[in-house]
């Protein structure tokens, strides 16, 4: 694999032939990546994979015109024919007023923060193996698990660069490094499923493969034998498991591209309330190892943690450039790159700060409600924030979780159901989006 001074090398190198070629602009990603994973399946080998792959991505502009191209041939021939095609593409593109580089004056300059992504260790298949063998055992030793889907273990490191013609080149490398197990419980028509994951950027700090596995086990038993609720409206609390997914409908509707193009229930929401008042939103790009940490965004511009929401209120949009010149606003350095196309926005870190109420105490505060630990579909509608997904989970009676429930569905609409959120204080950072426990009262419940 390249190191980060040879990836960027490259990623200064097509764009500089791009230019010599008669680009008026242009920018270039390279991404390069090395996995192995290890699954297993009842005590024994199932899979061993590994895969390396390296790609260059380039964009092009010609005035207001521009066209994408990417490849995964690296040859002088290859980039070469790469730069002909993608300006020959530019020259017959349709004009857009909004595209360009992001503004000069706010590319990222001096050294990129550290963020410790990279632990620089080598993926070791024994030891990946004896992870997932020790994760599925787990499960399989939790009584009433029957039956297994098996347990995974998988280590990658990655290097990505960006260039742009008027100034910005950077890279960076990470790691990253999941352990995961599935197992069944019951028999016959009776059976249920469940599963436990945990990933980070080191593999120090993955949590022990006998907890995941354990876990997986007791989530698999405890959905035995679900109930049937009735239909009605009722208070629902989303197990942390869950509750990021509302985090996603949210970003959804703040994106840049939704607003330009009218398509966002949020549309014209800014500065306004549009959570409960406990309710504050944040993004963190420098949380060190984080799983979502980068040093700039996928423009070259600076990245810096940011409140979305305080207090309710919506603070700011995300935007790339694009999205920001034709909102008259400063892109905000959430511009996400991928190898082909052009950018569009992406969070880093983002969490909901935990509320003062421990999950108990909102549970115990239902006297019929809903515990959801598991969604189901996506039944959601972004332009006018209607939601209606599937969803399993637990039975809430006087304060205390009861019998599993499944093939229920929850409804409600997204605008509605954020002022009424109550976030619970059991905050944990183990994703790329993280939310607390979550009580959202008055929703619909289609059972019998």
């Amino acid at each position: 694999m390249l190191s980060t001074e040879q990836a960027c090398d490259r990623v200064h190198d097509i764009v500089a032939r791009a230019r010599a070629a008669g680009a008026d602009a242009s920018d270039a990603i390279f991404a390069t990546d090395q996995s192995l994973s290890v699954s297993v399946r009842m005590g024994a080998l199932e899979d061993v994979e590994r895969s390396e792959s390296a790609e260059l991505g380039l964009r092009v502009f010609v005035g207001k015109r521009s066209a994408s191209v990417a490849t995964s041939d690296l040859s002088d021939a290859a980039l070469d024919t790469l730069v002909e095609r993608a300006i020959a593409m530019a020259r017959e593109a349709p004009e857009d007023r909004w595209a360009g580089l992001a503004p000069e004056e706010r590319l990222m300059h001096g050294s990129p923060p550290l963020l410790d992504l990279d632990d620089g260790g080598d993926a070791d298949p024994q030891a990946l193996k004896a992870r997932a063998l020790a994760a599925e055992d787990a499960a399989r030793a939790v009584p009433g698990v029957t039956n297994s889907e098996g347990g995974s273990a998988g280590a990658s490191r990655s290097v990505t660069a960006i260039a742009t013609s008027h100034g910005f080149t950077g890279a960076y490398a990470q790691t990253s490094h999941g352990l995961s197990a599935s197992v069944l419980a019951g028999s016959g028509g009776g059976m249920e499923r469940d599963h436990a994951h945990h990933s980070a950027r080191h593999a120090s700090a993955l949590e022990a493969p006998e907890v995941i596995g354990r876990r997986a086990g007791e989530r698999a038993v405890a959905r035995l034998n679900p109930v049937r609720v009735a239909s009605g409206a009722m208070p629902v609390v989303f197990d942390r498991r869950v509750a990021t997914s509302l985090l996603g409908h949210f970003l959804g509707a703040i994106a840049g591209a939704a607003i330009t193009r009218k398509t966002s229930f949020l549309l014209d929401a800014l500065g306004t309330q549009v959570f409960a008042k406990s309710v504050t939103l944040c993004d963190d790009p420098h949380r060190p190892r984080g799983l979502r940490s980068r040093p700039f965004d996928g423009e070259g511009l600076p990245v810096l943690p940011v409140t979305l929401v305080e207090g309710g209120m919506l603070e700011t949009w995300l935007l790339d450039s694009a999205s920001a010149r034709q909102l008259g606003l400063s892109p905000t350095g959430h511009a996400s790159r991928g190898i082909g196309g052009a950018p569009g926005v992406a969070p880093s870190n983002l969490f909901m700060a935990a509320g003062h109420i421990p999950p108990e105490t909102l549970i115990g505060e239902i006297d019929h409600g809903i515990l959801v630990t598991e969604l189901i579909g996506q039944g959601v509608n972004g332009v006018t924030g209607d939601y209606s997904r599937g969803a399993a989970g637990f039975l809430i009676e006087k304060g205390e979780i009861m019998r599993p429930v499944s093939e229920i569905t929850i409804a409600s609409n997204l605008k509605d159901m954020f002022l009424a959120l109550t976030p619970a204080n059991d905050l944990e950072f183990r994703y790329g989006i993280n939310a607390p426990t979550l009580r959202i009262d008055g929703m619909t419940i289609a059972g019998d």
